[in-house]
């Protein structure tokens, strides 16, 4: 069994690491995060090293797991001077988990090979449960051979485990996933809104919908909770304003216009500016039931 460390030990690194110790017999051996308190929970739970530098992870580990928030965090922990997680890094593996730009990736990628570190891109689209229970589906970004040499202990993280292709391609792909999830998030509440609006059995129109073209998995997913109100983060509108963002930044270097994500990542900013970034990706029914709103 490997040595294992993370970086970013929020809901989904913990749980992640929490699987890969405790039913499949690795050893977490250090963990690391900018919020201490998280850190010393899980590093206390799992007997690792709550390390206070980056360059202890690395010495600590043979594959080193990332699950940051954005470019600039991935940025800070692979390429600012001094203490980074790329000191002392010959022979180590690094398995960036965070749904970042593709150009990030492939700067940590170079970055890697010049200090004879191999670097996987490991894209999620799951959630919380299935990081606990090995079960996300992973999309990974690298070369054949390192893909080969850890598809055990990724295939023990995912379900159905897919190599996109090169560094970079992985993020492509999860930026398209989160891109249609938007968007179809926000074509449901929309839906959802109008149907209340017109006075409509909820329930009724779900089922309808269910069984008909305005069918989705975010509507197995989250309709129940637009209805209910009950929006407890699993994915924030903040993420979701970020990824959509991604998308667009995409589309505008390939020369395509994308208009129905553009709409979507206005709805997302919106929520942002008005204070509900960290609600739920459902949150966004917020924004379009009648009488709801950060003003109702």
């Amino acid at each position: 069994m490997s040595k294992v460390a993370f970086v970013g030990v929020g809901r989904m690194g913990a749980n992640m690491a929490r699987h890969l110790q405790l039913d499949c017999g690795h050893n977490i051996t250090a963990v690391y995060d900018v919020n201490k308190e998280a850190s010393a929970e899980i590093a206390g739970e799992l007997g690792a090293a709550d390390c206070a530098t980056l360059a202890e992870v690395t010495e600590a580990a043979e594959i080193i797991f990332t699950v940051v928030t954005n470019d600039a965090a991935m940025r800070a922990i692979f390429l600012q001077d001094g203490d980074n997680l790329l000191m002392g890094s010959s022979g180590k593996t690094f398995i960036n988990c965070a749904t970042l730009s593709p150009g990030i990736h492939k700067e940590v990628y170079q970055a890697g090979k010049g200090t004879g570190a191999h670097v996987l891109e490991g894209a999620m689209a799951s959630s919380i449960s299935q990081a606990r229970d090995g079960s996300l589906f992973l999309m990974i970004g690298g070369d054949q051979e390192v893909f080969d040499q850890h598809k055990e202990i990724l295939d023990q993280l995912s379900v159905n485990l897919r190599l996109c292709g090169e560094i970079g391609k992985a993020a492509e792909v999860k930026a398209l996933v989160n891109m249609v999830m938007n968007i179809n998030t926000a074509g449901l509440a929309e839906g959802l809104g109008l149907a209340d609006a017109l006075g409509l059995d909820l329930k009724m129109v779900c089922d309808i919908f269910s069984q008909t073209g305005a069918n989705s998995r975010v509507l197995e997913t989250d309709s129940e909770d637009m209805i209910d109100r009950d929006h407890e983060c699993w994915f924030s509108a903040e993420h979701a304003a970020k990824d959509s963002g991604i998308a667009g930044d995409l589309a505008a270097v390939a020369g395509i216009s994308l208009p129905v994500n553009d709409a979507t990542k206005a709805q997302y900013d919106k929520m942002v500016k008005v204070g509900l970034g960290d609600l739920d990706k459902s949150g966004i029914a917020e924004m379009t039931f009648k009488g709801r709103g950060p003003s109702a």
